[in-house]
């Protein structure tokens, strides 16, 4: 990424794309913590990550955390699709962010535990991913060993993906 910075309007179209995918019965069990590098809140979320995420996005203009809440808020009752209507958010978000010419790049390298303590996440959501988000860079400005990895990659065939009818044995 290229270390310019997105102002929170243009953030915000990112967080409206999100808004508008399946929402449990419209409880919208998905939440957004999120941070702009340059701010205050930046070093919350950054601190979280592994040293290879910390590397790859130290340019990426804001990170983003996902969270998920398990419950109903109004019946108590437990949202069975709560990862569901989460990724689907962050899907959303990720598909109008590359629309809008940025970066967009989810992670699983981070503390899931200390995510939830530093950012004071209630017992009833579940930490899900985080990502960052930013103007694209120059390739030569990654470590070399980044460099290779950013090629094209390659997806595993739909007929190891897809079935008709039941799972194959």
């Amino acid at each position: 990424m290229s270390g310019e910075s997105i102002d929170e309007a243009e953030l915000f179209v990112l967080f409206e794309a999100a808004r508008w995918a399946p929402s449990a019965g419209n409880t919208h069990p998905w939440r957004i913590l999120y941070a702009r590098r340059d701010t205050e809140q930046w070093p919350l979320l950054f601190d979280l990550l592994v040293e290879r995420n910390q590397v790859w996005c130290v340019r990426a203009a804001a990170l983003l955390m996902f969270i998920s809440r398990t419950t109903n808020d109004q019946t108590g009752r437990p949202l069975i699709t709560h990862t569901y209507d989460t990724g689907a958010a962050w899907e959303n978000l990720a598909l109008q962010g590359t629309l809008r010419g940025l970066v967009v790049h989810g992670m699983a390298g981070f503390d899931y535990a200390r995510a939830r303590t530093t950012l004071d996440i209630p017992d009833d959501f579940t930490v899900e991913a985080m990502a960052a988000v930013g103007k694209p860079g120059r390739k030569e400005d990654l470590p070399e060993d980044f460099q290779a990895r950013e090629l094209p990659n390659t997806r595993r065939p739909l007929t190891e993906l897809v079935f008709n009818g039941r799972f194959p044995k």
